[in-house]
């Protein structure tokens, strides 16, 4: 099971064993007197997620730190899997985190060099043309402990080799029914080095280069190889990448590459609450379970950005998280309490009740109405004020009455005052019921003399609650969001059958004016956005982004 951490790794961020690296290669002049260069290569074959920002983060910041550069490059070698719906997404991420690239690439860019790599390594002896099934070439492949077994066809002419993967190119055959395997090593105590499968066919359309290819480069051959051609310093990759370390490095040296790129991995994210296999949230989306990939319950980039997550708060816990070598888990807290440290100073406060209790002030009259300051941010006196109604009738919150409080209760219940945000001390008079004993109403009564800014210092009270005036709220609907993954018994992260929870409000009349997209602290709930696709002039609709109170400790 992986450690549990809360902040930040033993190799943090201001002591980055990749940096460390990287200082030791531009003292030793390794790369001469070329730029540090680095680069993202997702595969378009889904949505990012918040795994992907760190390495986003890592790779565009170390560009930035050495003054050097870095490239966006789709690494898009698999043509059954991948779509540019996800092409233009990732690049609508990067962008959106505050990332530009120096070039945008495709390893498509660069397939005629790998088909012409290929036969270089067929003409030194370090290929070949396999006829056998994937199932056969894994079965023959050995296992941690023993040797894996040379294919039949392994001690093909070099001839018959080249005459067969042109064969493979002109699509002459079905796919499967032929491979291009490099020829290492079927004794090597590293799996990847057993004759690794170079090149498969795939008659399969591709989203940058059409029909132009019937056969397409494994990852672990094209990787290196875009790498090298870019100008590729630094190769910095996912901890599952480091038993590819040496295939990496054997592609290139047999290509005979003059300073090659160094592969330097480190561990990926694992969050709590959180699964971050693209083909597991793949199939949430294509089964219906959530509303697509941009669902504010996914932890895609996409997601997070809809659920009201600004680029700053997650740049700021790919810093705090670090860069290790070593597996651990994050607490979800942590990335919950970066996005409250962002927002805090940034948006401003509404009153909005929900599960709204009516309130009648009984000695108010009835045909009054006026205005009370509420301050936009009770930090920061100078984010202004603004001027919310109140009148005789008004809602409260349902959590802001007790017909019967418990010790300690301060807020409003049977004979206690309390005093109104921004407006005058109201006690509790009355509880009016229905018929089946549901509480209808209370019945208050104000004191005139207690408004707020009017300097009475006559009594205090220990409570204060906020409202909206009944005759101009404006409904609204809040969907709370809960994690999409729960841990059961065991550990392990299973679906959250009830992530959503979708309610009807009140708000102060001003919330009429907010946008798509614009942020709001909502008084003693939360953080809310207004949702990008749902909100309209007419209908607001707002996510919660995170609650006010932090779990999470340094």
């Amino acid at each position: 099971m992986l450690k549990k951490t809360e902040e930040k790794s033993n190799e943090q961020i201001d002591s980055n064993f990749i940096h460390n690296m990287i200082d030791k290669d531009i003292e030793n002049q390794v790369y001469g007197n070329r730029d540090i260069y680095t680069r993202f290569p997702p595969e378009p074959n889904g949505y990012l997620h918040i795994g992907h920002a760190k390495s986003i983060c890592l790779n565009f910041s170390t560009a930035q730190k050495y003054k050097g550069k870095c490239n966006l490059r789709f690494d898009d070698t698999n043509p059954v899997k991948e779509d540019t719906e996800y092409v233009e997404s990732i690049q609508g991420d990067v962008k959106w985190l505050g990332f530009n690239w120096k070039k945008l690439l495709f390893a498509s860019d660069y397939f005629d060099k790998m088909y012409e790599f290929a036969v270089e390594l067929i003409k030194k002896g370090k290929a070949f043309v396999c006829d056998l099934s994937a199932d056969k070439i894994k079965e023959l492949r050995g296992t941690l402990t023993q040797p894996g077994k040379e294919s039949p066809y392994r001690n093909r002419s070099i001839q018959e080799n080249l005459e067969l993967f042109e064969n493979m190119k002109k699509g002459m055959f079905a796919d499967g029914e032929k491979v291009l395997r490099a020829k290492i090593d079927m004794s090597s105590p590293n799996i990847n080095m057993r004759d690794p499968v170079i090149y498969r066919i795939a008659h399969t359309k591709h989203h940058n280069t059409g029909d132009k290819w019937c056969i397409y480069p494994m990852y672990d051959f094209a990787h290196p190889i875009e790498d090298a051609i870019e100008g590729i310093t630094h190769s910095i990759c996912t901890l599952e990448f480091e038993d590819h370390r040496p295939l990496y490095d054997w592609v290139l040296k047999s290509l005979n590459w003059e300073m090659p790129p160094r592969q330097i991995e480190f561990a990926r994210l694992n969050l709590t609450n959180t699964v971050m296999s693209k083909r597991y949230l793949k199939a949430l989306v294509d089964d219906g379970v959530v509303e697509g990939w941009d669902d504010p319950r996914m932890p895609t980039i996409a997601g997070l950005r809809r659920r009201g997550y600004t680029p700053e708060s997650i740049r700021d816990f790919c810093e705090r998280i670090g860069v290790s070598k070593a597996n651990s888990l994050v607490d979800i807290a942590l990335l919950e309490h970066c996005i409250r440290e962002d927002l805090n100073p940034k948006v401003e406060s509404r009153m909005v009740v929900e599960n709204p209790i009516k309130i009648v002030i009984t000695n108010y009259p009835e045909d009054k109405s006026e205005e009370v300051e509420i301050e936009n941010k009770a930090q920061d006196p100078d984010a202004g004020v603004r001027m919310v109604p109140f009148s005789r009738e008004l809602y409260v919150d349902g959590q802001d009455f007790m017909e019967v409080p418990v010790k300690k209760y301060f807020r409003l219940f049977p004979g206690n005052e309390v005093r109104f945000k921004g407006a005058y001390f109201i006690t509790c008079n009355d509880v009016i019921k229905d018929e089946e004993g549901n509480i209808k109403e209370l019945h208050c009564t104000y004191d005139p003399e207690t408004k707020s800014g009017s300097g009475f210092s006559g009594r205090k009270v220990k409570g204060t609650i906020h409202w909206v005036d009944a005759k101009t709220a404006v409904k609204i609907k809040i969907r709370e969001y809960d994690h999409l993954m729960n841990e059961d018994e065991n550990g392990e992260n299973v679906l959250n059958e009830n992530s959503v929870n979708i309610i009807d409000a009140y708000a102060e009349p001003s919330i009429k004016d907010a946008k798509a997209g614009e942020r709001y602290q909502f008084f003693r709930h939360g953080y809310y956005i207004a949702d990008e696709k749902l909100t309209t002039e007419s209908s607001k609709v707002f996510n919660r982004i995170v609650d006010l109170k932090s779990s999470w400790k340094k």
